[in-house]
């Protein structure tokens, strides 16, 4: 599932392809996502709106429009889930298969592609509100003031929403590995200068990611499409090369040479190295 620095680096690429965009038309191919919005009041509210901003929260896309009949400004929600893809195509292509909201805006399409229909394109703003503040809002006080009400392992905690917002399994360990903790340490069970290192290792392990992301051009090959890029998509190469632990199960340690290890934690990888981040 694409994470927060995914959805960044997708989220400047659209906003100057959008911006000053009127949609035209809307036409809804997957009921499913735009829950529990009804795909006719998206229609409706929707045709005409001018696109004025967009922006990320969490793993979520915000896009800011006018509606052609309101002075009031509206904001569609949207989320990847698993397999989403988001982006601008002519208008003569043809469709990709599992398109699931199309809006006209002219000359191109935008297009929301989900495979298996997990994300979201909707008004509704509900999922915001449980929302935890970003990284780089979060203090290293609060943050170790809820890791305190935790007896969860630090790596399971790290994926509460609610703590810390836009962090997922990739992320989660890659921090861990640089702040040299062990995934499966209690949180309550941090040292106030674990803590510190660990939200210094989280910020420091997106502001990069978000950094080389911004770097690759996103474009589909032999197409005039621009589409969502994910890092091991466009290069598989430098996506292993990017990450220290994740995925890396049985490759040494970028530090000390050791295997990394992988195990289950509330039904996700965890990826870590055992002698780099001993203790649990």
């Amino acid at each position: 599932m694409p994470e927060l620095p995914e959805v960044e680096v997708l989220a400047r690429h659209l906003r100057p392809l959008l911006l000053g965009k009127t949609i035209r038309s809307v036409t809804v191919h997957r009921e499913r996502v735009t829950r529990p919005t009804p795909p006719s009041k998206l229609e409706k509210v929707l045709t005409g709106a001018k696109f004025k901003d967009l922006s990320r929260r969490g793993k979520y896309i915000l896009f800011q429009l006018q509606p052609k009949n309101s002075k009031t400004p509206l904001t569609v929600l949207g989320h990847l889930g698993m397999t989403g893809r988001m982006f601008l195509a002519m208008k003569k292509e043809k469709l990709p298969r599992h398109t699931a909201v199309v809006f006209n805006l002219g000359s191109h399409h935008f297009i929301y592609e989900d495979f298996r229909y997990f994300g979201r394109l909707t008004l509704d703003l509900s999922p915001l509100g449980a929302l935890g503040p970003e990284p780089w809002d979060l203090s290293a006080e609060i943050f170790a003031e809820s890791l305190k009400r935790s007896r969860q392992p630090i790596k399971v905690k790290l994926l509460d929403q609610n703590l810390i917002a836009g962090v997922g399994n990739i992320y989660a360990s890659e921090a861990l590995f640089r702040a040299r903790i062990s995934p499966k340490l209690p949180a309550n069970r941090l040292t106030h200068a674990q803590t510190k290192n660990l939200l210094r290792a989280i910020r420091t392990v997106l502001n990069e990611s978000i950094k080389a992301g911004s770097t690759v051009v996103l474009q589909k090959a032999g197409s005039e499409s621009d589409a969502l890029f994910y890092f091991d998509a466009s290069d598989s190469r430098y996506y292993e090369r990017r990450l220290r632990v994740y995925d890396r199960a049985g490759k040494p340690c970028l530090n000390c040479g050791s295997k990394i290890v992988r195990i289950t934690q509330a039904v996700r990888s965890t990826y870590f190295c055992p002698r780099c981040q001993r203790g649990n």
